[in-house]
């Protein structure tokens, strides 16, 4: 008779408790390995073009034999609205005696009377009435059906015995070990133990008022076994078995996506997953049948293996309520996008607990709604209005000071007015006016620099230059009209950028000529018969002035920045000499320009040559008129931001 019959032939049930409860937890293991073979089996048997995955890590985790479950899963067969297994009764007796075995000590600590003794013996009776070849479409998601709301499964009975078992385990354990409920260990468990829970203590409080986290352990044979419960969620369930000096993980998921991030999170720590690294169908539970995946982390020596435990421990907080923050960030960013700031802000040791606990998503619409007046359209993205880079740094910075806030004491409505200055801070950075009259105003100097070099340096001698000139300047002026459709709807939500856009659609007249001067150019490279040093001299002349007039114009609007009501005289000066050196640039372009007339008549005989030149004259001539039109602009800008009026 072994130990454990004749305790229970005394009478003395409950000492009996702790092995049951400890085969209780076994038999869930290995249940979990079923009914994801059967899943395994039905999903490969309706596509039988799809390689069948390998299950034999967590097979082998849980102890159970690897070829015939394997087998198992590839023998299967469809035929209309049935699944044809071969092995079938041998695996629904397997059910049966996983399923007492795991129901009996909640069995004996309940009233006959009570639920799960009339749900457990129902399931018994079902698995026992099954054909013994052959499972329908109903029967099969009867077993596998994880999702609540609906019928009962067995897949959610085995979900809710594990947690009476976690219950369980709490009321039976002999001692606890820095929170951890622990039965029956042996002396070098405990090391492990703390060492896990050190690891999950550091970052625990970042759960805040959340429930979850309770860590039991017990010794079963040569394995510790360490089990977190996560959350609320019956599915999301972690369990660390530890031998010798090898950790396996099996950790189980109803969201695919948390389940990649989580093994993202331990990537630091070696760890090597399975192959298959999560069992899901999406012909089952409508794509939510819970996953499952199974890490290894081989340590060389005993201090490794505490170190690896640690970081696992560390980073489980990350996991409790993951979904939730990523469907909230879905609204700011994109899918990925949220995913990497719930990475950096696991990373930094803040999580996202607390940025949901302070009001999540409302926090960042009530300061995008308090960011002035049309700077956010009703349902646009934060990511595209201040730029993604932008966006990941304020939403990253928010969860940081909704965690210091929590941590402190601190009230929510803190956390409200400093996410308000915040995004004010990122909204002005990214929109600020004179940055992209900046940006456009430095592709117009590109242009006119690139055309008064090719001019310069003979360029329409060579078909290579001036094509590679022509595709240049094509280049930068779609930039710079994008810059202009930029300013237009920035305007259409925010008056201030009224001015702003009208400026920057004139200064676009700009790049517009300099780069039909560069299509001049190249047209000239083909066509041009008795062009001579003369008339490139006198064209040159007057693309040197129109590129210093874009120079004097770039830096006119790098002192129009700094104006304001206390501007330094000296600046005010500099502005007004640097708009003034662009007035003074189209007067002398319009001299150049019937000189260049001039020498283009007197020099050109071919009748092509003569068109092309005198075009090229006229739009480096009509670049300058542009420009002086912007400098009139931009002066009444910068008066009205100076608080002066004419």
């Amino acid at each position: 008779m072994q130990k454990a019959q004749a305790v229970a032939a005394l009478g003395q049930q409950r000492l009996m408790l702790p092995i049951w409860v400890k085969a209780a937890l076994s038999a869930n293991d290995r249940l979990k390995v079923f009914l994801t073979v059967l899943q395994a089996a039905s999903s490969h048997a309706s596509h039988l073009n799809r390689d069948l995955p390998d299950l034999a890590t967590e097979i082998a985790a849980s102890g159970l034999n690897s070829r015939w479950l394997q087998d198992f899963a590839a023998t299967a067969t469809r035929i209309d609205e049935e699944l044809f297994v071969p092995d079938l009764s041998r695996l629904s007796k397997y059910l049966m005696d996983e399923l007492e075995t795991m129901a009996r000590p909640v069995i004996e600590t309940t009233k006959a009377n009570a639920g799960p003794h009339s749900r457990v013996q129902h399931w018994l009776d079902w698995l026992g009435a099954l054909p013994s070849d052959r499972l329908s479409d109903k029967q099969v998601e009867e077993l596998t059906n994880g999702r609540r709301g609906g019928s009962d499964s067995l897949h959610l009975l085995v979900m809710d015995l594990h947690k009476q078992l976690n219950h369980l385990s709490g009321e039976l354990a002999s001692e606890v070990i820095d929170g951890a409920n622990v039965w029956e260990l042996q002396p070098e468990d405990r090391k492990r133990v703390a060492a896990f829970m050190r690891g999950l203590n550091q970052t625990a409080v970042l759960k805040f008022d959340h429930p979850g986290l309770e860590t039991a352990a017990t010794r079963d044979g040569e394995r510790l076994l360490l089990q977190n419960d996560i959350g609320t969620n019956d599915a999301h369930v972690l369990v660390l078995q530890v031998t010798a000096l090898a950790i396996t993980l099996t950790y189980s998921d109803l969201h695919r996506g948390r389940l990649e991030f989580f093994q993202s999170l331990l990537t630091p720590f070696g760890a090597k997953w399975s192959g298959l690294e999560s069992h899901t169908s999406a012909n089952l539970n409508e794509g939510d049948a819970y996953s499952v995946a199974t890490a290894l982390f081989d340590c060389p020596d005993e201090n490794t293996l505490e170190s690896v435990l640690e970081g696992i421990g560390s980073r489980i907080v990350f996991l409790i309520d993951w979904n939730r923050a990523r469907k909230r960030l879905k609204a700011f960013v994109k899918k990925a996008e949220a995913i990497t700031i719930l990475a950096e802000v696991a990373r930094l040791n803040v999580g996202h607990r607390a940025w949901l606990q302070v009001g999540g998503e409302k926090l960042i619409f009530a300061a995008m709604q308090a960011a002035g007046e049309g700077a956010f359209r009703i349902g646009e993205r934060l990511d595209k209005v201040i730029g993604i880079a932008d966006a990941h740094a304020f939403l990253v910075a928010v969860m940081g000071l909704a965690c210091n806030a929590l941590r402190g004491g601190q009230p929510s409505a803190l956390v409200a007015d400093e996410t308000r200055m915040l995004l004010a801070q990122h909204v002005r950075h990214r929109t600020n006016e004179f940055d992209l009259l900046a940006e456009h105003a430095a592709y117009c100097h590109a242009l006119a620099q690139s055309v008064s070099d090719g001019l310069a340096h003979g360029a329409e001698t060579s078909s290579k230059a001036v094509q590679e000139l022509a595709a240049r300047a094509k280049a930068w002026e779609r930039k710079a009209d994008h810059l202009v459709m930029q300013a237009r709807d920035k305007a259409e939500r925010q008056p201030r950028w009224r001015p702003i856009a009208r400026l920057v659609e004139q200064s676009d007249d700009v790049a517009d000529a300099l780069e039909e001067a560069a299509f001049l150019i190249s047209l000239i490279a083909d066509h041009q018969k008795d062009w001579n040093a003369e008339v490139r001299k006198v064209l040159a002349r007057l693309a040197t002035i129109v590129s210093l007039a874009t120079q004097d114009y770039v830096k006119a609007l790098a002192i129009a920045r700094t104006l304001g009501l206390d501007s330094e005289a000296v600046d005010n000066d500099a502005f007004l000499a640097a708009t003034w050196q662009v007035f003074q640039a189209e007067r002398q372009c319009d001299a150049l320009l019937r000189e260049a007339r001039r020498v283009i008549l007197r020099t050109l005989k071919d009748a092509p040559s003569l068109m092309l030149a005198n075009d090229l004259a006229a739009a480096l001539e009509a670049a300058s008129d542009f420009l002086l039109t912007a400098a009139y602009t931009l002066r009444d800008v910068a008066f009205d931001k100076a608080g002066v009026r004419e």
